[in-house]
Formats: structure tokens, sequence, C-alpha cells
């Protein structure tokens, strides 16, 4: 809930720009404000890069020379994204962790959309998550998130079921589409269904005791950046296919043992909510987005691994004994795998908006089929877990 992220004190204030950028057509808009934060950049040397890996905004590189370095990125908000994205809260929520050390500058905000600091590195894929020196820092980072106070003394709550009953209430009851309307009518839950499952969510997982945290809410791969040492730098342009998913190649190619560490972007979704939802989210993430398979889910041992090297953390920033129970990550295991049922709930119902207004070009009805698939094939196997 947007009032309840508190900005501290003393945090950089954020300049906004009346600059409209056209996703289509982005230069003359970004140049606009590249005059505002870069002035002493020429017009005419300024490159620019559009990254491709996002599916809900457009994301643009800005710099000058032939290694990026310096970047500025330019990311403009999807077409009717400000229907489910409170673009007010997400700029707080933007400030707050940067306060905290979480988050790269952000520069300005501008009519339809945002700038900030590039973070350079490694861009990570599902293969990555699973290394066990990789997923103990995305835990220890995710407790870190979890640990700051950003309410200013109210008592947070989580507002998921608010949130999901406003998507529940943009879902299209059909599309124009003959193919794919056939298609969302034969393989998507109908409405009293779907209604039906969010009410025995909301009153059998609110219940379960999970604490309500400031939260990332989109902890996909691609939102962490791995950097291998203070030294990396992001590759020239035209070198990987993008700036961001290139990395993945010069990570594949260093000494995994090496020091390095994890930071997370993209914070549309952030604030509060339960504990256990924000880590079971991440968990069904392993399983990828472009191509899906959910057979990549962490199973038990990796999940308690890294849900213990989670609470070590979080105790640590809490200033309370880092010494974790077994009965502790059995609970904590519990919580996130129900939890998990909500995440693919969540995105089935994003997704299905998403059909509708996106421009992006992307399989949105077939990956809200897949996400609703995964939660009915979930839900039997871990309302079965109890509680040591």
């Amino acid at each position: 809930m947007a009032n309840y992220i508190h900005v501290p004190e003393g945090a950089p204030a954020v300049p906004k720009f009346n600059v409209t950028v056209d996703e289509n057509d982005f230069r003359s808009g970004a140049l606009k404000l590249m005059k505002e934060l870069r002035p002493h950049w020429k017009p005419s040397e300024v490159k620019m890069k559009c990254f491709t890996d996002g599916i809900t905004n457009k994301l643009i590189g800005c710099y000058v020379g032939n290694v990026m370095q310096e970047v500025v990125l330019v990311r403009i908000y999807g077409h009717k994204t400000e229907l489910f994205v409170d673009r007010e809260n997400e700029v707080k929520s933007f400030r707050v962790l940067q306060a905290h050390r979480c988050a790269p500058r952000l520069y300005c905000t501008f009519s339809n959309g945002l700038c900030y600091e590039f973070l350079p590195g490694t861009a990570l894929e599902p293969e990555h998550i699973r290394s066990p020196s990789i997923f103990r820092q995305i835990a220890r980072q995710l407790a870190k998130y979890h640990a700051i106070h950003a309410h200013n003394g109210w008592m947070p709550r989580s507002d998921l079921w608010l949130k999901m009953g406003k998507y529940f209430s943009l879902v299209p009851t059909h599309f124009q589409d003959p193919s794919q309307n056939l298609r969302f009518s034969q393989e998507v839950p109908n409405a009293e269904c779907l209604k039906e499952e969010m009410l025995w969510m909301q009153q059998s997982l609110s219940v379960l005791g999970s604490p309500v945290v400031l939260c990332h809410n989109d902890l996909l791969c691609k939102n962490i950046i791995f950097n291998q040492s203070a030294g990396v730098t992001a590759p020239p342009a035209g070198e990987g296919e993008t700036a961001l998913s290139g990395h993945a190649q010069l990570f594949c190619a260093t000494d995994r043992t090496r020091p390095g560490n994890v930071k997370f972007i993209d914070y549309e979704y952030a604030g509060y909510n339960y504990q256990a939802y924000d880590i079971g989210n991440h968990f069904n993430e392993f399983a990828g987005v472009n191509e899906v398979d959910y057979s990549l889910y962490p199973g038990r041992d990796l999940q308690l691994m890294w849900l213990r090297a989670y609470l070590e953390a979080y105790n640590e920033h809490k200033d309370q004994s880092a010494e974790v129970s077994h009965a502790e990550v059995e609970v904590l295991y519990v919580q996130v795998n129900r939890f998990a049922l909500a995440s693919h709930f969540f995105w089935g119902l994003w997704a299905l908006i998403q059909a509708k207004y996106s421009t992006i070009d992307f399989d949105f009805l077939g990956y809200a089929i897949l996400r609703f698939n995964q939660y009915f094939k979930m839900k039997p196997e871990v309302t079965a877990l109890t509680f040591p």
C-alpha cells in the first residue's frame, strides 16, 4: 500500500520532466532527457541500444563512446500498465531501496517512464540461480530487502489480496481474435472458478503467520544482476543479444568461486507483502519465462539450504541471533511453498490483462494458461505439507 512506503529524510530528490518518449520512435524523446541529465553529452554522439528481455516495458540504454560506461537507462512504461502498476509506489520503493544501497540511482521520472543508473554485470538465467554460490547471495540480498523499515511507525499490511482483486476485475471476458478467444474459453478457468480460488487462498494463506515485509515481488532471473567484480563493465554495443543478456556469456566464462555480488533491479511491483510470497515467487521463477519448465522448480534439499541462508541473513539484519533452528527452516518451507500458489495465480491474472492490452510480442495468453495449470497441479501437493 503506497502510504506505507516512507522515503527517508535526506534521500535525494528525483526530478520529473514533462517529456513523453515514443516507444516506437524513442530517440528524440530520449535526447530531451539526456539534455537534462547529461548536458555535456553531444546529441550527435549519443548512442542508444534497445534491450529486448522485458515483457512489461521497453528499456533503452543511452551512452557515448565505444564502451557502455555511465549508461543511462530509459524505461518506457508499457501500454496500459498503469492499470496494474502503481507508479507513485514504484518511485517511493526505488528511493527507499536506493537509500539502503539496494538499488541503482534513480535519475528522474518523465511522463511515461523513468531513468536510472545501469548496473554492470550478468542478468542471470535459470541455470545460474541454482548454483549454491549464487543462490546464497540471492537469499542474503532478499533478506536485506525484507529487513528494511520503510513504514514510518505504521504496522505494514499486505495489499496482495486487494491487488489480486483489482487484477481480477480487469481480466477480459473475451478476445476479438476468434482463435485467441477459443483458447481463452477452453483453457483458462472461468470467472467463477477464479473467484472461488482467490477466496480460498485469502482464507488459507493469510493465517499461516508469514510476516509482512518490504518485498521485491518480481524476482525473476532477469531482475537479478550478478557482478563478478567491481571492475566488470558492459560489453560494447552489438556484442551479445542485448547488453544485459549478453553478460551471460561473460558469466559462463568466469570462475564462479571468485567473489562477486548480486543486485536486484526493476521495482514496479515492490511493496509490502508476505515474506513467504516473495520467496515462493522467486522459486517459481526457477522455471524461466520464455521457455517455462516447472520441472526446474527447486526441490526440497535446495530449498532448505536457500531458506537457511536467508534466515541467517535476515536475523543478522534484524540484530537477532544468527542461529537458525531446523524447525524455523521447516516452517518457512511450508509457508513459501503454499504462497507459491498465490504467485502463480497473481501472474496468471496479470498475463490475461497483458494479453488484451500489451503491444509487446509475447504469448501472454499462453503464459497465463501455464501459470494457472501449475497452480492447480501444485495445490494438492503444497496443501498436504504440514508444519513441524
